[in-house]
């Protein structure tokens, strides 16, 4: 969802808006994780009672987002729609899984689309990061089949912590760990930029 009248934003400004639902989660969780709370005669525990206040506020911080910027990534867009979707389910079933299962589905869905777009012979990161990471076509096809067995990893390891981890383990894994994953392997792809970037080998003409 873009605009052409898209226009920027501090950084710190972006950032909070998209990891502050994130850490807000994580910090109301831990302070109400062995509360519970009886709405309509049902008792509901102290996750499902965050993640009902977490699904308007990634709405509203996605909306502001948007209204400041003019324009979502499908990652963001992607996400948004995800955690209302699973997150509603989790309150209205009363089941915390749905919620969990919801970065399993969102990695996934980024490996298949990445891994579609390798079939075709084209790199779709290359139509979002190219301005950011000047890498020739070799070094974005090498780069996507990475990303797509990341992503893989991603979504499996998900489900080995909620399904024999504790909640409080799970929300630690996705606020932090996941995060730090994702900077990791970026890092870890610096021997690979170097070698296929757009920018060496216009110096190397010179």
């Amino acid at each position: 969802m873009t605009s052409p009248d898209a226009k920027s934003v501090p950084g710190w400004l972006k950032t909070t808006l998209e990891l502050g639902p994130v850490l807000l989660f994580f910090a109301a969780y831990f302070y109400v994780k062995d509360d519970t709370f009886v709405y309509g005669g049902t008792e509901y525990g102290g996750f499902i009672l965050v993640t009902a206040l977490f699904i308007p506020l990634i709405l509203a911080t996605t909306g502001i987002l948007w209204w400041l910027t003019g324009t979502l990534s499908k990652m963001q867009i992607f996400t948004a729609v995800l955690v209302t979707i699973m997150g509603g389910l989790s309150v209205w079933l009363n089941d915390e899984r749905f919620l969990k299962i919801k970065p399993t589905l969102l990695y996934l869905l980024f490996a298949a689309i990445l891994y579609f777009g390798v079939l075709r012979g084209r790199s779709y990161l290359s139509d979002i990061l190219s301005e950011a990471m000047p890498l020739t076509q070799e070094g974005w096809m090498i780069l996507t089949k990475r990303m797509v067995w990341f992503f893989v990893a991603l979504a499996v390891a998900n489900e080995v912590v909620w399904r024999f981890l504790s909640t409080e383990i799970w929300v630690t894994f996705k606020t932090f760990d996941m995060p730090i994953a994702i900077v990791v392997f970026m890092f870890a792809q610096a021997g690979l930029f170097k070698a296929h970037s757009t920018e060496e080998a216009e110096a190397g003409e010179d």
